[in-house]
């Protein structure tokens, strides 16, 4: 019963952080500075994505251990699909911390919001349609 309430707590916050990463997705084109806190909302929207996945896998009753094999128990357990993706997101959150080198905040700009916004948005209606 706690695990149920822990990741629907999470995913409250999951909600928040998916209205602010809309907006910037929704803005269109985007200056500098913009595409800097793209980033770094993408980068809080992901850490609480993933966290809410382990929280609701555990309350389904999953043993998880780390970020990879959350994204793994998701994909195997249906809750996503593009687990590539989400392995690709998982591993680029180091080319994230780089923003101060445009060619690298560009293509990190551009993978958020033709790749990873899409993976995030399916996520966050999975989980919506069972909280």
């Amino acid at each position: 019963m706690e695990q149920d309430i822990r990741w629907k707590q999470r995913f409250s916050n999951y909600k928040q952080a998916m209205a602010q990463l809309d907006e910037f997705i929704n803005k269109g084109d985007l200056n500098k500075f913009e595409k800097q806190g793209l980033i770094q909302c993408f980068e809080y929207t992901f850490e609480l994505a993933w966290k809410t996945m382990k929280d609701y896998l555990e309350a389904e009753g999953y043993t998880i251990q780390s970020p990879r094999h959350t994204i793994q128990t998701a994909f195997q357990s249906g809750l996503i699909h593009e687990g590539h993706l989400w392995i690709d997101a998982l591993e680029k959150r180091n080319l994230m911390a780089h923003t101060y080198d445009e060619a690298r905040a560009e293509e990190a700009a551009n993978l958020i919001m033709h790749s990873y916004y899409k993976i995030l948005k399916d996520l966050y209606r999975t989980l919506e349609g069972r909280a």
